[in-house]
């Protein structure tokens, strides 16, 4: 999987991984949120782009994203689980990276492109249920920039 980072190019997720490590290390005594968030854009196939933002609280952030298009036409309920299922797959691996590398604390923040207005209204429970019984945070809309306003950005 190939990440972008608007400042450092194309990286690998190890490379991301030890980017985010060393950001959080320069100053281990602030407050840190990792956030992992999915949107997609459907044109002649449906782009996803996930992103991972490290937010040093009130200090800036970092980010990268990865993106990937596939041709299948997915419903709305099929489309949001698929978002939440790549960020997921994603917050899984960055937290079992952490937990080997001890920065185990720094926790995880899932952000979902749903809310309480629009279509996605009915499933929130259900995703939310998906990533809370993972062992993640979840956050909706208006709360979830990860994935309605980075990950959003580079859909288009």
């Amino acid at each position: 999987m190939q990440f972008i980072s608007p400042t450092k190019g194309k990286l690998s997720f190890e490379q991301v991984f030890a980017d985010i490590a060393r950001f959080v290390e320069e100053h281990p005594e602030d407050r840190y949120r990792l956030i992992v968030g999915t949107d997609s854009q459907i044109r002649e196939e449906v782009c996803f782009v996930t992103a991972i933002i490290i937010h040093r609280e009130g200090k800036g952030a970092r980010f990268y994203y990865t993106r990937s298009y596939d041709r299948i036409r997915y419903s709305l309920k099929q489309r949001i689980f698929h978002e939440a299922a790549r960020s997921l797959g994603v917050a899984s691996r960055l937290a079992e990276k952490l937990a080997e590398n001890g920065l185990a604390d720094l926790n995880i923040e899932i952000h979902l492109d749903v809310g309480e207005q629009g279509k996605t209204k009915e499933l929130i429970r259900e995703v939310v249920g998906m990533i809370t019984g993972s062992g993640f945070d979840a956050r909706i809309k208006p709360e979830s920039y990860g994935a309605s306003v980075v990950a959003d950005k580079f859909t288009k």
